[in-house]
């Protein structure tokens, strides 16, 4: 019976969930509506403005929607088989009962890992409900139920986790809604206020013209300060979690442990070919399952190339190696 009640709730939640997803979608479509037919079919008579407005809000609505759809169905990246427990360790690990051997065992299975942060009493972060050695920067999302690499925060206007695999699509959403709300009101403003002073006649446009004036404006003002603060994250190479609480490392806590400069910091994010910068395609460096420290500077401290041939295949070919695409430098240095 209480599993039962369970799954049902666990099924409400899921369809609670895109409640806010669908309002965002009505609101767009209608904007659709209002300004494609209210205003530039309905409204505005020269030819010549109207063809112009109609090409340069369908370039911002597809790249709006590209950018929006591609946020919300990137699935979120999680790790990968290397950091699961095996089935010797784990058995290991649940018959241990005293926590200092049990916290043992993780340092020795981390030992093989490219892992540098802890928790903050220095133990190895691990994952319960997903039986896995959480990677740097990897955290568990208790609505997606899976730990997340690189996880910024559980967007419920996306329904979904903004991390790794899908980080750069959420940035362009911003900046594409951003682009899409301020011309809207740019073009709008002169027969917004034509209408408020009654140059134009009253009838349904109107109403749509006024209102949308009003959400478009009041959306952008809301974007921009959402939008310039995942822009100061990135500069820092932070995510919304890292800012809140700073990352541990052995050597103890540091807000900055991931950040490399601003150059280096960008191109994690948005890749090395600039051409595909602002096209929702994913062009990321790495896997998520490692990022460069700042404070990186001897071989010995790195277990990626202490253990280098442990990672140059996979267990069932699938995986890949786990540095691949990392950079393959050890010391880090910092840019002006």
């Amino acid at each position: 019976m209480e599993m039962a009640l369970s799954r049902g709730l666990r099924c409400c939640q899921r369809v609670f969930s895109w409640i806010p997803v669908l309002i965002i979608t009505a609101v767009v479509l209608w904007s659709y509506y209002a300004y494609v037919f209210e205003l530039c079919l309905f409204t505005i008579s020269n030819t010549l403005e109207k063809v112009v407005y109609l090409l340069v809000f369908h370039v911002c609505f597809g790249m709006f929607s590209w950018t929006y759809w591609r946020s919300i169905f990137t699935p979120p990246a999680t790790p990968c088989k290397k950091f699961q427990l095996s089935y010797s360790d784990k058995q290991r690990y649940e018959m241990e009962e005293r926590p200092d051997a049990q916290k043992q065992i993780l340092i020795e299975i981390a030992k093989k890992l490219p892992i540098f942060t802890r928790t903050q009493s220095g133990a190895i972060r691990f994952c319960d409900r997903c039986q896995v050695l959480k990677p740097d920067r990897c955290h568990h999302c208790s609505v997606c139920e899976t730990c997340v690499l690189k996880m910024d925060h559980h967007c419920p206007w996306v329904n979904n986790c903004v991390g790794f695999s899908n980080y750069k699509f959420f940035l362009l959403f911003l900046a594409y809604s951003m682009l899409y709300c301020i011309f809207i009101t740019a073009t709008v403003l002169q027969y917004f206020l034509k209408f408020w002073v009654g140059d134009l006649p009253n009838g349904p446009a109107k109403f749509h013209i006024l209102f949308l004036m009003f959400v478009a404006l009041m959306f952008f003002v809301s974007l921009m300060f959402l939008f310039s603060y995942h822009c100061w994250l990135v500069a820092k190479n932070k995510s919304t979690l890292e800012a809140f609480s700073a990352p541990v490392f052995v050597s103890g806590p540091d807000r900055n442990g991931f950040s490399l400069g601003l150059r280096k910091n960008l191109l994690q994010v948005f890749g090395e070919d600039r051409k595909l910068w602002f096209i929702p395609v994913f062009t990321s460096q790495g896997n998520g399952h490692y990022f460069p420290l700042r404070s990186q500077s001897s071989e010995s401290r790195n277990p990626l190339l202490a253990n280098e041939d442990m990672w140059d295949e996979s267990d069932d070919g699938s995986e890949g190696s786990l540095v691949e695409d990392a950079d393959p430098s050890v010391t880090i240095e910092m840019e002006d």
